[in-house]
């Protein structure tokens, strides 16, 4: 387990890397999902007599 880990040695760079991504990618969901419903409520908004 402990050589899957150091990915060949290079896990102290591997590791970094695929938790800097999940950042960015769980990062750029709440984005998202925040700019979605800023947009519903605008559009609910404009809906209204």
């Amino acid at each position: 387990m402990s050589g899957f880990l150091a990915m060949g040695g290079y896990g102290a760079y591997i590791w970094p890397a695929y938790g800097v991504t999940v950042l960015l990618l769980g990062a750029a969901v709440v984005l998202t999902l925040r700019a979605h419903a800023r947009a519903r409520a605008r559009l609910a908004a404009l809906e209204r007599p």
